[in-house]
């Protein structure tokens, strides 16, 4: 049976389901105060799409444990140490997360609705004291300087042999947390793009520095909530008092009427171009033009022309941009998340850190001037494209042009690069291509 030694950074350990069961018997003894009980410790374990739901696992040790598309709904896990785990696309509706420390978790897709998970510690993990230990009432010192070894050791796997500046974000882009308890909790800078916080209360969170671009807050309860720096471009905030928030220094949305009415024009008659297979309007020049931040959700710029242009921090989910000319064009910390670039010009352009999650970067089908298909098509072209840190989850990159590109620390998980151009790339953790 694995054993409670403190783990190396690479060391991944591996239970059968009769081991398992014993683990969670004698922590179940050990919650009542039972002779034969021992605290849970499952760090670094691999425990991926197991079925937790419903258990008792308060004060269990879950540092670094892969839980991704795991079951644990219902389960109470008030108090744990889920340091760095991996909870991705995991059902965690209607658990007790109260006092968790959650530092630099992998918590992306994953279904929080109505958890509880007041006091969460939610800030980028690092060696700092987190969680109860952070506010006096943790493990005595010896359990303590284990359980320090046991993140160092989590944290190195999640640097992967990197020393990130700041430590590891925790990443809930794209998390389900409607009607969760976060009151009080501790999300500063923590990654939260696209995240569906609608009926959430926040009562008391700080979300200082938090990347909340595309989030949905609708109906959230925000009394006393801090929200300085934090990145709220795109942030939908319907039906929410905004009273006693601290959001005056929040980054914010420049909606399209703030932007000069040459631009409002060139969009409107863009799309009226675009609609009438060109007949009306006339097609967007927008070469080097300001964007940053701009609201641009579901706009249709297909095949406008916007080399060099500012759109970083832009909103852009739901955008239609096949074959549109954005090369050289800065997208750094842009939200792309469902976008159709088919057959865009990517060439060159910066895209660290932006989110690209199921966007579209395949062929975009010809078409003839009066919108017929002719049978060819024209693949998208990211030659050169710095993409380090980008989320391409999900993301079809069929036949995309992605020499020189350099996509290192991107998430690429389940993205489709069949007929993908690699020469020379620098892909997640692979040196660049040569030939």
């Amino acid at each position: 049976m694995p054993t409670a030694t403190t783990p190396t950074a690479q060391s991944v350990s591996f239970f059968r389901p009769d081991q398992l069961a014993e683990v969670l018997e004698r922590h179940a003894r050990w919650i009542k105060g039972q002779p034969g009980g021992a605290r849970a410790n499952l760090a670094m374990a691999d425990l991926e799409g197991v079925d937790l739901s419903q258990r008792d696992l308060r004060g269990a040790r879950l540092v670094g444990a892969r839980l991704a598309r795991g079951r644990l709904n219902g389960t109470n896990l008030a108090g744990a140490d889920l340091f760095g785990v991996d909870l991705r696309d995991a059902d965690i509706s209607r658990a007790n997360l109260m006092q968790t420390d959650l530092r630099g978790a992998r918590l992306r897709a994953a279904d929080f609705s109505n958890a509880n998970l007041k006091g969460a510690d939610l800030r980028a993990g690092t060696l700092e004291p987190g969680g109860t230990a952070r506010r006096g009432t943790g493990p005595d010192a010896q359990d303590a300087e284990s359980a320090r070894q046991i993140h160092k050791a989590a944290l190195a796997r999640l640097q992967n042999g990197m020393t990130a500046e700041g430590g590891i974000p925790t990443d809930l882009t794209g998390a389900v947390l409607r009607g969760a308890n976060l009151s009080d909790a501790d999300l500063s800078g923590a990654m939260l793009q696209n995240a569906d916080l609608s009926g959430a209360v926040l009562t008391g969170a700080d979300l200082t520095g938090a990347r909340l671009n595309g989030a949905n807050l609708s109906g959230a309860a925000l009394d006393g909530t801090r929200f300085d720096k934090a990145d709220m471009v795109g942030t939908r905030m319907a039906d929410c008092d905004l009273s006693s928030t601290r959001i005056a220094t929040a980054q914010m949305t420049r909606p399209i009427d703030s932007m000069g009415s040459e631009i409002q024009r060139a969009i409107f008659d863009h799309e009226r171009w675009i609609d009438s297979f060109g007949q009306r309007g006339q097609r967007a020049d927008l070469d080097g033009t300001d964007l940053s931040r701009a609201d641009l959700r579901n706009v249709n710029l297909s095949a406008a022309s916007l080399r060099g242009a500012n759109l970083s921090a832009a909103a852009l989910t739901g955008a239609r941009l096949m074959m549109t000319d954005l090369s050289g064009a800065n997208l750094e910390g842009a939200n792309l998340m469902g976008a159709d670039l088919s057959g865009a010009n990517l060439s060159y352009a910066v895209l660290t850190g932006a989110d690209l999650t199921r966007v579209r970067l395949g062929p975009a089908a010809i078409k003839d001037p009066s919108g017929r298909p002719t049978g060819r098509s024209w693949a998208a072209n990211l030659m050169g494209a710095d993409m380090r840190g980008a989320l391409l989850v999900g993301t079809c990159l069929v036949q995309a042009n992605l020499s020189d590109a350099n996509l290192d620390s991107a998430d690429m998980d389940g993205a489709d690069m069949a007929g993908a151009k690699l020469q020379r790339a620098t892909l997640p953790g692979r040196p660049p291509r040569r030939g």
